[in-house]
Formats: C-alpha cells, sequence, structure tokens
C-alpha cells in the first residue's frame, strides 16, 4: 500500500453546507473503503488549506478513482501528494550515485 497525502479546501458549496460535513466524511470513508483505499487520518485545518487526509491506496489508479469521485461531488478542492516513508526515503537515498 502507499500512502498519500490530501490537502484539501472546501468550495463554496462545502462551505454553505458545513453542518453536514461529518457525514459527507463518514460517506467519503465508505466510498473509499469500497475502492480500496484506507483513509487512515483526517485533521481539519487552518491556513492554507482547510484540512488534510493521510490514506493508503493499493494504487495511483485506485487513489485517482477516488479523488476523482470525491471531486466530482462539489464540495472540495484537493492537492494529492504521494508520500514515501522515512525508511523509503533511506532506501531511495542509499541507491544514488
Amino acid at each position: 500500500m502507499s500512502t498519500y497525502i490530501i490537502l484539501g479546501s472546501y468550495t463554496e458549496k462545502g462551505i454553505t453546507n458545513m453542518k453536514d460535513s461529518p457525514k459527507r466524511l463518514d460517506a467519503g470513508r465508505q466510498a473509499a473503503k469500497g475502492m480500496g483505499v484506507d483513509l487512515k487520518d483526517f485533521y481539519l485545518t487552518m491556513g492554507g488549506h482547510d484540512f488534510v487526509v493521510i490514506a493508503e491506496a493499493p494504487s495511483d489508479e485506485a487513489m485517482a478513482k477516488f479523488i476523482l469521485t470525491m471531486g466530482g461531488r462539489g464540495f472540495t478542492h484537493t492537492t494529492t501528494l504521494k508520500a514515501f516513508s522515512e525508511a523509503q526515503y533511506r532506501s531511495i537515498t542509499a541507491s544514488l550515485s
């Protein structure tokens, strides 16, 4: 499983319906599970993004399907980062010539 960091911002539609946001998060978790994606952690944030999600997926394709499905609902805009653990980072840098 690969790890992904999702930086999200609410759209005007998302802010207008903010009270329902926890229900949408629950529905998003269920949708993710059906696509093989595991939403590990969710954080409401302040600053350049409204929330951050840490997720795991079996492939980039599975993550892309999830992100496109969620984005199509119109409540959020996201930027998705593929993340490498410290162990992976060390392995990658050790292999440099």
